[in-house]
């Protein structure tokens, strides 16, 4: 008799292999916790998803998981080499989120209340407008590109990073004052 074994997240070995193919994810590994290593890119941007299908570890490229009706991350990489795009869903916070980022982190157009979540770790922009942002609390220290945060409901600009080295977007908030902006590195 043969057994198939079931991971965390309920899924065989097959079920990850059909999954994988009905998403056209073809450069991939299992790892023995059920997650999934991928060699490129991952796009489950427009699908219908209210949840990712899929436990992802590592992706090499780009993951785009935007325009769909997800509540959350849950199951997002732990690390991404190029973008992480998630923008257009119903996210509030940002709770398993990937812990790094290659290139860009874009988050805009969500319902987020809250930064708590944010990688710290990206290696260009954050792009997190049109959200129910009234805090910068778990802003990262120091940007190398772009922090991008504007039409959000921020009053102030305590805990925004302390250097960036892109633009700084804060346009379209309610702010009454400038103090605790970041400096510029360049």
């Amino acid at each position: 008799m043969r057994y198939i074994k079931l991971y965390e997240n309920h899924k065989s070995e097959e079920e990850i292999h059909k999954l994988c193919k009905l998403y056209e994810i073809t450069m991939y590994s299992i790892n023995s916790d059920g997650s999934i290593d991928v060699n490129g890119d991952v796009d489950l941007g427009s699908k219908g998803l209210e949840k990712l299908p899929l436990r992802f570890n590592k992706v090499s490229g780009e993951f785009d998981c935007a325009l769909n009706s997800l509540y959350t991350l849950e199951n997002a990489p732990v690390e991404v080499g190029g973008d992480f795009i998630c923008h257009d869903n119903e996210l509030e916070n940002l709770e398993y989120s990937p812990k790094k980022v290659g290139r860009d982190f874009i988050a805009l157009f969500n319902n987020l209340k809250s930064l708590k979540g944010l990688p710290l770790d990206v290696g260009r922009t954050y792009e997190l407008s049109t959200n129910e942002l009234e805090s910068l609390e778990y802003a990262p220290e120091e940007v190398k590109g772009s922090f991008i945060f504007n039409h959000n409901k921020i009053k102030s600009l305590e805990h925004s990073p302390k250097k960036v080295g892109g633009d700084f977007d804060c346009s379209d908030n309610k702010l009454t004052s400038l103090q605790y902006s970041p400096e510029y590195i360049r």
